[in-house]
């Protein structure tokens, strides 16, 4: 049986990659490190705790000697990794973390990977590397110059170019995958979607940067998690690959599309000052992933909405407790005597 480590595995696309891979591949243990900061949820990983293929380890990927200790004795066949800084207003807040996290925690699980001679390491990254692009520009295809325009972006960017770098270098089987905006059941309510939708049934404002006219390409997490395991199964290593839904909307029409999903009015919405760099329009080309994997987005925009409504309208629980920061003390609760018994 393979053992697949999978970093920042209780974040948004990476709890959904989990529970992914579990059901999916049954030849395959998941090793899941997160140091779990504020966007690290393992309640959105409950009821995995004593699953027989499944382990949890807490670790900085930043934090070279600790990510060591955790990983000693540890088999490692393939790696995915996810574990990343992501939302870009805290990344203009501060940009330090962003490069500690996504550039250094990069290369250290780059090193750590060759000592342990993996046979495949994917780095999830995002189509904002790209830049940006005009209302009639070509999408961004895998040959588009990297242009990042945010320190989010750049640091990504960066770890990219790390990876890149040990394929040329050490011939190493890395991979590299590039999505556009995820959006479904998990994601923290910072990011626009959830927000929306929890502002809507609650009757807040929606706050809209800007005029709303800036576009996103938009695929469903469960569709975005079954192109990383293509990728992780069958891609040719120290490539790239674009990963898209087909699904281009102004941020002003996925907010109203969710006041409908909501039967709400679209009064709620307020235009907020816009914020600094922000990037006019992202389009990803797939065809790489197509021709070569054959991946195809099942889910359309309109069925992810719904289906995204309806969870945070049947899981009020949980993102209550993600609201309120209750959600913080999961891992000390379901890990504790555990703990203890590790001395």
């Amino acid at each position: 049986m393979k053992t697949l480590l999978v970093t920042g595995g209780a974040g948004f696309i990476g709890s959904n990659y989990v529970r992914y891979v579990l059901d999916q591949q049954d030849d395959v243990s998941v090793l899941n490190v997160d140091g779990l900061t504020y966007a690290g949820n393992l309640e959105s990983l409950a009821g995995l705790e004593d699953h027989p293929r499944y382990r949890f380890l807490r670790a900085d990927i930043a934090d070279r000697t600790g990510l060591a200790a955790a990983l000693a004795g540890e088999q490692v066949d393939q790696v995915v990794h996810f574990a990343a800084e992501s939302h870009v207003d805290r990344s203009i807040e501060g940009a330090t973390v962003f490069i500690r996290t996504n550039m250094l925690g990069t290369q250290n699980l780059v090193d750590l990977a060759r000592e342990k001679g993996v046979e495949r390491f994917v780095h999830v990254s995002t189509d904002e590397v790209y830049g940006d692009l005009g209302p009639d520009d070509p999408a961004f295809s895998e040959t588009t110059p990297i242009a990042p325009n945010s320190p989010y972006s750049a640091s990504k960017a960066g770890s990219d170019l790390l990876v890149r770098a040990a394929c040329n270098t050490h011939g190493f089987p890395g991979v590299i995958t590039r999505c556009s905006n995820n959006y479904g059941p998990y994601q923290f309510p910072e990011k626009l979607i959830p927000l929306m939708i929890l502002n809507a049934m609650e009757n807040r404002s929606l706050p809209v940067y800007g005029d709303g006219q800036n576009v996103r390409d938009w695929i469903w997490v469960g569709d975005h998690c079954r192109a990383v395991d293509l990728v992780r199964e069958k891609g040719i290593n120290g490539g790239v690959y674009n990963i898209g839904g087909r699904s281009e909307r102004k941020n002003l029409d996925v907010v109203k599309a969710i006041l409908g999903a909501l039967g709400k009015p679209d009064s709620l919405i307020s235009f907020v000052t816009d914020r600094p760099g922000h990037d006019r329009r992202y389009a990803i080309d797939d065809t790489r992933i197509h021709t070569e994997l054959g991946f195809e987005p099942e889910v359309s925009f309109e069925d992810g909405i719904s289906r995204t409504v309806a969870w945070y309208r049947d899981h009020e629980d949980w993102w209550r407790r993600v609201t309120s920061g209750a959600y913080q003390g999961y891992y000390e609760r379901m890990y504790g005597d555990r703990l203890q018994e590790d001395g």
